[in-house]
């Protein structure tokens, strides 16, 4: 009785060229050529071919269980991690820790099927493909530093919005800078290129978007300045700023940030950090992390950084700095307030003078002339008006602090109220919540 044998299009192209090399009609160094096959294998499939007939040529290994099948007990751990420890977490970074944290032995593969069978992860379509003019990475390591800010709910509602500053080397990919700050401003870029600047030395370029801090992009009419406050500090610490016309321009920063808003609010929610303050002292283990795993050697090993001078002075240099000119009485306004200068020279040398106001980050004046520091006093003070407020920063301005939705339990509203004698009459009112009071 003729068996019914369930076989492959590989098996059957076997078939075909067993029964012809069997019928003598081509030889087996034709036919290794034809399947792609050496002549060793070509003999080992004559012979089972000769001995079972069509059966031989078909797999041993139909209808059995992978030797390397995924465990069912692998498998329902993984499963419970990943609806609860790791739950939100990507295929990719869900099965680093699951090997690293958890110790568990499966693929990445393994994890976006489980996720998928699961309902935990959509397969994404294959979007269509924008091309973009190709540039090459910088050659040496801190020839062209990307910088950018990415305002995004880094805390997942633990703690308030903030923006997170980050700076990558465009030669090897690597993270240089992260630090979380209310906004983007002056001051904030400040701070993070200062501890970049002691910690690795000064690039030779910046490379950032047309933010307001970085270009002017709406010049004043009759003004002739043609740089901001960051770029006026970057030229005396001789550092190129060179602004992108597109996102895509500077597309590894961009797609660094994407990385960025995955995996560092689930890194610190396992770590359960819930400040500013706790997330900045945790980023610099992030970033030698983050380093280790997606960071690439340059093309050339020269290390492009400099050495800060004994002349640069960054407490001075990165200050917002503007020219004002001394009046009869040594007088000058600078932010709605009047400084008066004190000194024992003639007044006379020091009318009509040029001086540079340097305010900090901790909103402290300092006011010089040649270079040296003039004693001052405030004169008078101006009241608070209105203030401009650029697009990025209007939601900060506009933000109001949280206020709790229930009285706290000793607020005056649960302690009752009086009520006039000549509407009740002699009532006594019980002390207690307001609640009790409307039910009377």
């Amino acid at each position: 009785m003729d068996r019914l044998l369930s076989m492959s299009a590989k098996e059957i192209s076997r078939l075909e060229v067993m029964q012809r090399l069997s019928r003598k009609q081509m030889s087996q160094k034709e036919a290794g050529m034809i399947l792609g096959l050496s002549v060793r294998q070509i003999k080992r499939l004559l012979k089972a071919y000769r001995e079972k007939g069509a059966a031989g040529l078909v797999s041993k290994h139909r209808g059995r269980k992978a030797n390397n099948r995924l465990s069912e007990e692998v498998k329902k751990q993984a499963l419970n991690l990943l609806k609860t420890k790791y739950r939100g977490f990507g295929p990719t970074l869900a099965h680093e820790k699951l090997v690293e944290r958890e110790k568990l032995k499966l693929s990445d593969e393994s994890v976006r099927q489980l996720m998928i069978a699961e309902d935990l992860w959509k397969a994404r379509k294959v979007r269509k493909v924008t091309v973009h003019q190709l540039r090459e990475r910088r050659a040496c390591y801190g020839e062209l530093v990307q910088i950018d800010g990415s305002p995004h709910d880094w805390f997942e509602g633990r703690a308030e919005r903030c923006v997170l500053l980050v700076f990558i080397d465009d030669a090897t990919g690597k993270l240089l800078q992260l630090r979380f700050v209310e906004s983007e401003s002056f001051f904030s870029y400040c701070q993070a290129a200062e501890s970049y600047f002691k910690q690795s030395g000064k690039p030779i370029a910046f490379y950032s978007d047309k933010h307001s801090i970085f270009r002017v992009n709406q010049p004043s009419a009759g003004a002739h300045a043609d740089l901001t406050q960051f770029g006026r500090a970057m030229q005396e610490l001789d550092i190129q700023i060179i602004c992108a016309n597109s996102p895509q321009a500077k597309g590894r920063v961009e797609r660094v940030i994407q990385t960025l808003q995955d995996r560092l609010p689930k890194e610190m929610r396992l770590r359960g950090i819930n400040t500013h303050e706790a997330g900045n002292a945790y980023l610099p283990e992030f970033l030698q992390d983050f380093n280790a795993r997606f960071g690439e050697e340059p093309r050339s090993r020269v290390d492009a950084h400099r050495l800060l001078s004994a002349k640069e002075d960054l407490a001075r240099i990165l200050t917002w700095q503007e020219t004002r000119t001394l009046s009869k009485n040594l007088t000058l306004q600078f932010q709605k307030t009047v400084y008066q200068i004190q000194t024992k020279r003639p007044t006379y040398a020091l009318r009509n003078a040029q001086v540079l106001v340097c305010l900090n980050a901790q909103e402290e004046i300092m006011i010089l002339y040649n270079g040296k520091a003039l004693p001052f006093t405030i004169h008078n003070q101006q009241a608070p008006q209105a203030e401009v407020v650029s697009a990025k920063q209007i939601d900060l301005a506009f933000q109001k602090p949280h206020l709790p939705t229930k009285p706290a339990p000793d607020h005056p509203w649960r302690q009752g109220f009086a009520t006039p004698l000549s509407k009740r009459g002699n009532v006594t009112l019980p002390k207690g919540d307001i609640s009790i009071l409307e039910n009377r």
